[in-house]
C-alpha cells in the first residue's frame, strides 16, 4: 500500500469473517489499482478468528460495539476515517471477479457529467455448493448505463421506476468521497444504498452501472432468513418509493421452469439436482409468505407494518454461514 495520499478507501464491515476474509482481501489486494489504496475494515464484535486474520493484511481495524452497528452509519465512520478521493463500500463475502474490478468502477466516472458514484454487479459463479438457480448465466455483455434526473422528474417517476433506477448495491459501489461527505448514508436497519441513491438523484447528480465491475456474492438462505430479508426489503422499499409488491404464487409453470433449469445442468449429479429443486420451492414458498403478510400490513396501516417489522428486523436479518 502506498504511503502516499491514496487514490482510492475500500471501507469493509466485519463480523465474524474468518471464513471469507483471505479470499476477500486477496481479491482487493490483486487489483491493478491496489497500490494506490487503503482498506479500512470496521469490525463489530467479532468472536471468531476474524481480527487474528486482519492482523497478516496492510489495513486499517476500527473496533466498534455489536449493538452501535447501522448499515448507514457504520458505513460513514469508514467514510469519516478514509482520506482516498474515492471510496469503495463492500462486504466481507464479497470477492473481486477480476483484477480490474476497481478499475472497471473508476473508470465509470468519465462516462457522463457530474457522477457521484458507479454501481457494479453481483454475480454467482457455478460452484456445487452455491444454488445453482443463482449461477450467473449472462446472455449479453452489460452495456455501461447513467442516469440522472432533475428533482420534479424523479418525483414524476412510477414508485417501480425509481426502484429501478435506484436499485444500489454497496457490495460493489464506488463513491466520490466528496459526495458522500456531502450526502451521508441515512440511519437506517437496511437499503442504505437505495436511500443513498434516491437522495444523489435529488441533489442533481449523475449515478452510473457498470455491469462489468463483478463480485462473486452469494448468501445460503433458511426459511427464517429468507422471511425476514424479503419483509425488510418490501418494508423499505414502500417506504423509500412507495413501492407494493405484486402478489407472486409459486405454481406448476415455477416448478417447471425450476426443473428444466437444474436438470440440465450436467455439472450436478441427480441428488443434487433434487436437493436444490427442494431447497428452491421451499424458499420461494416462503418468499410468497412474506410478500402476503407484508400486503396485509400495509393494508392495516402505518403503524401495524412500522410494529411488524421492527419486532421481525429490529435487527438487521444475518445470512445463516453454510460453508458446504
Amino acid at each position: 500500500m502506498s504511503e502516499q495520499q491514496p487514490l482510492i478507501s475500500i471501507v469493509i464491515p466485519v463480523k465474524n469473517g474468518e471464513y471469507w476474509m483471505d479470499k476477500c482481501l486477496g481479491g482487493i489486494m490483486s487489483q491493478t489499482l491496489f497500490p494506490q489504496c487503503e482498506i479500512i475494515v470496521i469490525d463489530s464484535g467479532s468472536t471468531d478468528k476474524t481480527l487474528d486474520i486482519l492482523k497478516s493484511y496492510p489495513l486499517k481495524v476500527i473496533s466498534i460495539q455489536p449493538e452501535t452497528f447501522n448499515h448507514g452509519l457504520t458505513r460513514n465512520l469508514g467514510v469519516a476515517k478514509s482520506s482516498g478521493k474515492y471510496i469503495v463500500m463492500t462486504v466481507q463475502d464479497a470477492v473481486a471477479a477480476d483484477s480490474l474490478w476497481l478499475q472497471k468502477m473508476l473508470d465509470g466516472f468519465s462516462v457522463a457529467e457530474n457522477v457521484a458514484a458507479v454501481c457494479g454487479k453481483q454475480i454467482v459463479p457455478h460452484d456445487k455448493d452455491k444454488n445453482p438457480a443463482e449461477w450467473y448465466r449472462p446472455v449479453a455483455k452489460g452495456e455501461i448505463i447513467a442516469y440522472s434526473f432533475s428533482e420534479e422528474i424523479f418525483n414524476n417517476l412510477s414508485p417501480s421506476e425509481k426502484k429501478s433506477v435506484c436499485g444500489w448495491d454497496d457490495v460493489t459501489a464506488m463513491y466520490l468521497r466528496d459526495a458522500l461527505v456531502e450526502i451521508p448514508f441515512r440511519k437506517t436497519s437496511f437499503a442504505e444504498d437505495a436511500q443513498w441513491a434516491k437522495d444523489a438523484y435529488l441533489k442533481g447528480y449523475t449515478l452510473v452501472y457498470n455491469p462489468e465491475a463483478t463480485v462473486s456474492h452469494y448468501h445460503y438462505e433458511n426459511p427464517d432468513y429468507t422471511y425476514k430479508r424479503t419483509f425488510t426489503v418490501l418494508y423499505h422499499m414502500y417506504r423509500f418509493f412507495n413501492n407494493l409488491p405484486n402478489v407472486y404464487c409459486p405454481g406448476l409453470i415455477d416448478s417447471l421452469k425450476l426443473a428444466k433449469l437444474l436438470f440440465k445442468e450436467a455439472k450436478l449429479t441427480l441428488g443434487e439436482k433434487i436437493k436444490w429443486y427442494r431447497y428452491n420451492m421451499a424458499i420461494r414458498k416462503v418468499y410468497a409468505k412474506a410478500i402476503q403478510d407484508f400486503l396485509q400490513f400495509v393494508e392495516l396501516g402505518d403503524e401495524a407494518l412500522d410494529k411488524q417489522h421492527e419486532l421481525l428486523c429490529g435487527m438487521p436479518p444475518i445470512a445463516p454461514v453454510k460453508h458446504s
